[in-house]
């Protein structure tokens, strides 16, 4: 779930009767239907249902129909109710550890003959870019990229993956959060290796070699800015 999904579940589950019945269905481990939810929190099952299905758009909750408890019953099969896998994290600025836990995690698992922990992960990092930037490669078939429409294309990835990016100038993109501050404090060198091992990957990826992602590290924002190669 991005960054803004989180929050506007959040925003979702800010109010007592929601949330009441919200967690009343975790802990149910079953579907549970409209009349239950209701119940629960005593409230008409018109106005379950209204609050219901704001949980439904907000991505916390899934609705099918089905029979409870396997039960069939004459009528109408009703309308249940149950949990999504959905993981609700809400940061600001916006943090993506899992991103880093998947490279790291990456590199563990397939560190090669003479490669140190280090370039394994770099690595890693490099191919998780590529992946990203060949599937939106895939998705808007953009043809040959120049400068231009290649910084705009990796201003939009690189947002949605938490780098807060800002068009500098027509041949820069800065990117001003780091997704992975504070680890980054700690181990700076490695966390900035990887952020522009990702960065670049992304632009391989892509097919943009009009621009490139350099190191060039600033207090308080991520290390990488994307510029047009000269």
């Amino acid at each position: 779930m991005t960054n803004e999904a989180a929050i506007g579940a959040v925003a979702v589950l800010d109010d007592e009767l929601r949330r009441g019945m919200y967690w009343f269905i975790r802990r149910a481990r079953q579907p549970v239907t409209r009349d239950e939810a209701a119940a629960e929190v005593g409230i008409s099952r018109k106005l379950a249902a209204f609050h219901l299905d704001k949980l439904v758009d907000a991505g916390l909750l899934r609705a099918r129909y089905e029979a409870p408890s396997g039960i069939r019953r004459v009528g109408r099969t009703p309308k249940v109710y149950e949990p999504t896998d959905a993981d609700i994290r809400v940061s600001i600025p916006e943090r993506r550890y899992e991103v880093l836990a998947e490279i790291l995690m990456g590199a563990v698992l397939g560190e090669r003959d003479g490669e140190t922990a280090r370039e394994a992960a770099v690595r890693v990092a490099q191919q998780r870019g590529e992946e990203l930037g060949g599937a939106e490669r895939e998705r808007v078939r953009p043809g040959r990229l120049g400068a231009e429409r290649a910084l705009t294309l990796v201003l939009g990835m690189l947002a949605e993956h938490g780098f807060e990016p800002s068009r500098e100038a027509s041949t820069c993109v800065r990117l001003r959060n780091c997704p992975f501050h504070p680890l980054a404090s700690a181990a700076p060198d490695l966390v900035c290796g990887l952020n522009h091992a990702f960065c670049s990957g992304i632009l391989t990826g892509l097919g943009a070699d009009s621009v490139q992602a350099v190191l060039a590290p600033q207090v308080g924002e991520c290390c990488v800015e994307v510029r047009a190669t000269t």
